[in-house]
């Protein structure tokens, strides 16, 4: 028996999909016989009877076996125990499902000696027999390092950055074989990961720093299948393999034209959690999200001709958007580009800014990029740089980020 494990907290009661299409896919990618998975969700109070239904329908449509494990009731004093220790972090910070990552190892029965963690926005597309016969041996983790899959560590987490962690031996946390039984003797270990990621106020990816700091010298290197960040197969023009893809951030789209879109597409279309419903709020939340993009970009242009006064354009865009930020700023030769295509994109960026400081107002195309980084270095919005994001127009919006109009469905 392969036993799998996923954590939830989900107060819109619209994150639930994310998981079921995960598990959908494990489910029909995994060898028979039936039954062959375990799926163990922990979770919070925010799960609600319907989505804890959807779940029990899907897996026993599937013959699969199903548990679930309420963490606000049975980790009450772990919770609150972590609570004395993160001093700098809001109580709320502490109910959500990559925190409950730290409780699998007692929640689980105690006589399971390994299981497989995924996070929820992933698609298994390969048997999970390959990883679970894996043998972990003397190591506690068997991990994906996260310089092959794309992970872009110097925005991410300071851990690596400041020294803490080699950056070769770095890992994503969302796709992870678990040691159990050794994983079961480290709580003191794992206290003290959080201690030191509250001493250095290290919140940004907070669980998966405290994994590192305290496992990954402990770790067995598996290979990049195993965790496939989807921005870094559509970035060297990947074809859609056997892997196991990890839509991280919003690399998640509404292009249907997209092989890796199409791919989680085709599975939650097979789920439970797409109905009437769903299509009443993705309308919604297509005709919100038009309008106020409108709004900003009024406010933006109302606002642009003061910043630019004097000074030449330049852009700094995903590789796989050049082209439309090509057409729709209408990029000249001579204008210059930065594409954030490696560790050392952000760098170059910088870089390119002190040489042209006050000269050029950059147009950071990038969502959710790290300002901060940028006022570090000296860098001022509006006289430095601009938020690109909110001058793109509404019928473009969809190529930039469309993945609110996902996390409406």
């Amino acid at each position: 028996m392969i036993h799998v494990c996923f954590s939830l907290h989900d107060e819109t009661g619209l994150d639930s999909k994310f998981t079921g299409t995960a598990m959908l896919s494990l489910f029909e990618n995994t060898s028979k016989p039936v039954p062959s998975i375990t799926v163990h969700i922990l979770h919070d109070n925010t799960l609600t009877q319907d989505n804890r239904s959807k779940f029990s329908y899907l897996a026993g449509r599937h013959g699969q076996i199903l548990n679930f494990y309420n963490v606000e009731e049975l980790c009450a004093e772990k919770i609150e125990k972590m609570s004395r220790i993160l001093t700098k972090v809001k109580e709320t910070s502490l109910r959500n499902e990559s925190i409950y990552k730290f409780f699998i190892p007692q929640v689980l029965p105690d006589d399971l000696q390994k299981v497989i963690y995924l996070d929820s926005n992933i698609v298994v597309n390969l048997d999970i027999n390959e990883l679970w016969k894996i043998d972990l041996g003397e190591k506690i983790l068997g991990i994906v390092p996260a310089l092959a899959i794309g992970s872009d560590i110097h925005i991410q987490d300071k851990v690596v950055t400041d020294g803490f962690v080699k950056a070769e031996d770095y890992f994503n946390s969302g796709v992870l074989l678990m040691n159990l039984k050794l994983l079961r003797g480290e709580e003191e270990t794992l206290a003290n990961g959080l201690k030191f990621a509250n001493n250095r106020s290290y919140f940004n990816f907070m669980e998966q720093v405290v994994f590192n700091y305290c496992f990954s010298t402990k770790a067995l290197k598996l290979s990049e299948e195993f965790n496939q960040f989807v921005r870094w197969a559509r970035r060297n023009k990947e074809p859609l393999i056997k892997k196991i893809y990890h839509y991280t951030g919003d690399s998640l789209q509404m292009d249907k034209n997209d092989p890796f879109n199409q791919l989680w597409l085709e599975y939650f279309s097979k789920t439970p959690w797409i109905n009437t419903e769903t299509l009443g709020r993705v309308y919604e939340s297509f005709r919100q999200s038009y309008g106020q993009l409108n709004l900003k970009m009024k406010n933006a242009m109302i606002n642009l001709t003061g910043f630019m006064a004097g000074k030449k354009r330049a852009f700094f865009t995903l590789p796989q958007n050049v082209e439309a930020t090509k057409e729709i700023f209408s990029v000249r030769a001579d204008e210059e580009l930065i594409v954030g295509e490696d560790q050392e994109s952000l760098k170059k960026l910088i870089n390119a800014m002190k040489r042209s400081q006050g000269k050029k107002i950059f147009f950071i195309l990038v969502p959710r990029f790290p300002y901060s980084v940028l006022n570090k270095a000296g860098f001022t919005f509006g006289k430095d740089f601009l938020n690109g994001m909110e001058l793109i127009p509404a019928d473009n919006e969809p190529i930039f980020n469309s993945y609110p109009i996902i996390k409406a469905m």
